[in-house]
């Protein structure tokens, strides 16, 4: 009894030893295909190679009930997550237009010096007027803060931004997207292969929201938040900080770990810690509801009133190029 009570765990644990190894191959195999030196047919072969070990091994595993193939599997894994360490950012590719140059900030007392804002006139995603500019922002004439909120599919999935409205009637929305290299397109598996490193873009509204509504099709959504203007200013100068450190140090684009939400989250606990973490920080095109929890929409409105009054899109189109653009997205019809 005991000796089949031994057989049964060990056949378990070979069991479920050789399922993780497979789920790990299953990384192994999509990180090759993402990062490994060359064209697709390096890649194609170097990622079929390492499959056929992993479904080698796994037979092996099975057919002789023995843990020597899993301990070969190990040091495989290890010498390529020793490879996969080697993979770090280097801010150094040919980059696509409009993800070229990273924003960096200088802050005098209360003002704030930008470089690199965008502020692109867009006519197609491939035709398009470059313009990046240096602004200077006055600290006391930050009046406001609006989340705006992007989607093109799933209600569940926005890209969010953040845009800081000054006296003078500036807006500098900041906005955390992938650093695409010239002709690269998006794809949510490569955000967790190292396959982009993340950029804070700074841009005026009529190039990062216009570009959103009229040329890609997309539903934009504007919730006006209610914080303080000590925290809106301490809001304001983290990103310039965060801006800055990007500039200085490189970082990888994660899907799920760094991303739109995650980093602006990170950045405003740094002002309260006391900040919840909620799934809605992922599902981002539930992130009101979040944001009204939290207090950072007025509660003299309710959820479902701030909503009704979010869409701007049809007033973003409706919008010429030579009009102003922020006064006419905030102007009901």
């Amino acid at each position: 009894m005991l000796k089949a009570v031994r057989t049964a765990l060990r056949i378990a644990t070979l069991t479920v030893a050789a399922l993780v190894a497979l789920l790990s191959g299953a990384w192994g195999a999509l990180a090759l295909w993402y990062q490994l030196p060359g064209g697709s047919v390096v890649r194609a072969l170097g990622t079929a190679a390492w499959v056929v070990l992993v479904l080698a091994l796994f037979a092996l595993v099975i057919t002789r009930r023995s843990a020597w193939p899993l301990v070969g599997y190990v040091a495989c894994y290890g010498l390529l997550l020793a490879w996969w360490a080697t993979i770090v950012p280097s801010g150094q590719h040919a980059w696509a237009d409009d993800v070229a140059h990273l924003a960096t900030g200088e802050v005098h007392g209360n003002l704030v010096t930008v470089h690199a804002v965008r502020d692109f006139t867009w006519r197609s995603d491939s035709d398009y007027d470059i313009r990046w500019e240096t602004r200077q922002y006055n600290l006391d004439q930050l009046v406001g803060a609006d989340a705006i909120l992007s989607h093109w599919g799933s209600a569940a999935i926005a890209h969010a931004m953040l845009s800081f409205a000054f006296a003078d009637g500036q807006h500098l929305v900041f906005s955390v997207e992938i650093r695409k290299r010239r002709g690269q397109s998006y794809s949510a598996i490569g955000g967790f292969f190292k396959d982009f490193e993340t950029i804070l873009v700074a841009a005026t509204e009529r190039d990062v929201v216009r570009v959103r509504t009229n040329v890609r099709g997309e539903e934009d959504y504007l919730y006006p938040l209610a914080i303080s203007r000590p925290a809106l200013r301490a809001l304001f100068l983290s990103y310039v900080h965060a801006a800055d450190a990007l500039a200085r140090h490189p970082t990888f684009y994660n899907t799920i770990t760094s991303n739109c939400t995650t980093m602006v989250y990170r950045m405003a606990r740094q002002l309260d810690p006391g900040l919840p973490w909620d799934v809605r920080l992922l599902l981002t095109g539930y992130l009101p509801g979040y944001l009204y929890q939290i207090g950072a929409l007025d509660h003299r409105l309710t959820l479902a009133q701030w909503t009704a009054r979010a869409p701007i899109t049809a007033r973003a189109r409706a919008t010429p190029p030579d009009a102003d653009f922020s006064r006419a997205i905030r102007t009901p019809p």
